[in-house]
């Protein structure tokens, strides 16, 4: 697939997608090289700028925190294909790096499968990961999580496989397993080892509860990368560092709630400082320039000199 066009000219960086490079291949180079590569998730273009700026090779769109932010409401499968194709065409559009799109449960059977690989495609994700939940899907560390069966989501993996062949793509797949919660660890890491046999890129467990427990999760198909979700604030699976994920074998790390929460609670204090007469301190709330910076203003002013017309 070509590379994408985000609206400002990317300037050439090593970090992020390089020219001609597709937002997939460059993902799969940066996975390729060692370490345990951070992630953030965002939920929207700003943020998605963020954390190209903060210096992170790759991004991740993930259903919560759009849900929440889209739709103000929590990640129990309410959020349609619809909305978030919408969302990662703004999020690649703003960005120059690689971002992973997550695919919820692919919205349906193998067919709603196929086709939601297409348009995360034309969307201009380099990667997406799809879950083995039943509808309607959920947040994995919260309780009474269902998966749908073995073959049946295997089944949807090799769907995805095909999709991608049939669009001349190398979007990554990454296929996640909520059998942990659901049935058990060792159900959890056959179905990872499967969805590797049938063409997987990354494999992710979600809501592991010990190092241990991760450790035999990257012992299963130890040539496939696999994905670590450092859930913030009180999630089930232990909060290590990326050298000790990296020593245990993982080679992607994503931060589902860090940029949402952060906001929120921001959000409420500078709501609490205009409600007592005043604005937001300056510890919190950055100044008109450099909010105006961070957008690119002064970018857009320069370049639009280069097409102004003398009257």
């Amino acid at each position: 697939m070509a590379a994408r066009c985000p609206y400002f000219a990317v300037e050439e960086s090593s970090r992020g997608i390089r020219s001609g490079e597709s937002p997939a291949a460059a993902l799969r180079r940066i996975l390729a090289t060692p370490g345990a590569h951070q992630a953030p998730c965002c939920y929207d273009a700003l943020g998605a700028r963020l954390v190209e700026r903060a210096g992170f090779q790759i991004g991740f769109m993930g259903g919560f925190c759009v849900s929440a932010a889209r739709l103000g409401l929590p990640d129990v499968g309410l959020i349609s294909y619809g909305e978030m194709i919408d969302q990662g065409c703004l999020i690649n559009e703003a960005v120059s790096i690689p971002v992973i799109g997550d695919g919820d449960n692919g919205y349906g059977n193998s067919m709603n499968i196929k086709r939601t690989i297409k348009g995360y495609i034309n969307a201009g994700f380099a990667g997406i990961m799809l879950e083995d939940q039943v509808a309607p899907k959920a947040c994995g560390h919260t309780e009474g999580r269902k998966v749908i069966s073995r073959e049946e989501a295997i089944m949807h993996i090799k769907a995805a496989v095909d999709a991608r062949k049939e669009s001349g793509s190398d979007i990554v797949i990454v296929a996640r397993s909520d059998a942990r919660q659901a049935i058990s660890l060792d159900e959890a890491l056959w179905r990872v080892k499967a969805f590797a046999d049938a063409g997987a890129d990354v494999l992710f467990i979600d809501a592991l509860a010990s190092v241990e427990e991760m450790k035999a999760f990257c012992a299963v198909a130890p040539e496939v990368p696999k994905m670590a979700n450092m859930l913030e604030g009180g999630g089930k699976t232990p909060i290590l560092s990326p050298a000790e994920l990296a020593e245990i074998g993982f080679r992607l790390a994503v931060y589902p709630l860090s940029l949402v929460g952060v906001s929120m609670r921001a959000m409420q204090d500078a709501l609490v400082a205009i409600k007592d007469g005043g604005v937001p301190p300056p510890s919190i709330l950055p100044s008109f320039q450099e909010i105006k910076d961070t957008l690119g203003f002064n970018r857009y002013y320069k370049e639009e000199k280069q097409y102004q017309v003398d009257k």
